[in-house]
């Protein structure tokens, strides 16, 4: 019997530093810091951000995300996440995967921008770094999923190649209730 085919082997994150990423001229994606924690307890303190992102945090959770989630996930190569920085520092979003599967080449991004950043393409520059960098490592398929009612993160997902394939009935439960989600799509060029 032949062994199963890997998109990508173990080893491939936690062997390095997890990275900073361009994305663009005057953005890069970069790991959190401790030092971010005021910046996210502000984040899932906006009303735009927490409808859709269905939290909030206090100063220890936010510590609490970032070395739990944000680093942790990293280590064990089950997901990241990264602040969006101008060339300035400030940080003006944020970009993540909720779910990696390294082996099978799949992965999920998820984003949010901060209102100081919204209205300049600050998701779909993130969203096209991240995809970007995930193909070059090596994986297949990357999904984007939002709530059919976020039109926003809709036009983000078409404009930045993310194809609509479907959508998942009653799929996330929000604060005013049970979503449909859509499902976007982007599979690595030439595959």
């Amino acid at each position: 019997m032949s062994a199963l085919p890997v998109a990508v082997g173990p080893g491939a994150l936690n062997g390095q530093a997890q990275p900073s990423i361009p994305a663009g001229d005057d953005l890069s994606l970069r790991p959190f810091r401790d030092t971010d924690a005021e910046v996210l307890v502000r984040a899932y303190a906006d009303p735009a951000i927490q409808r859709w992102h269905r939290r909030s945090m206090t100063h220890d959770d936010a510590l609490e995300w970032i070395r739990g989630r944000a680093h942790a996930r990293w280590a064990t190569e089950t997901g990241a996440e990264w602040a969006v920085v101008e060339h300035t520092g400030r940080i003006v979003g944020r970009v993540g995967l909720p779910v990696l599967h390294l082996r099978e080449g799949l992965a999920e991004v998820g984003y949010w921008v901060l209102p100081g950043g919204r209205g300049r393409g600050v998701a779909g520059r993130a969203l096209t770094a991240m995809t970007e960098w995930l193909f070059a490592l090596g994986l297949h398929r990357v999904e984007l999923m939002h709530s059919v009612h976020n039109e926003p993160s809709c036009r983000v997902a078409e404009k930045n190649g993310f194809e609509l394939e479907g959508t998942r009935r009653s799929a996330l439960l929000h604060p005013d209730g049970w979503h449909d989600m859509h499902l976007h799509a982007r599979i690595a060029p030439g595959r």
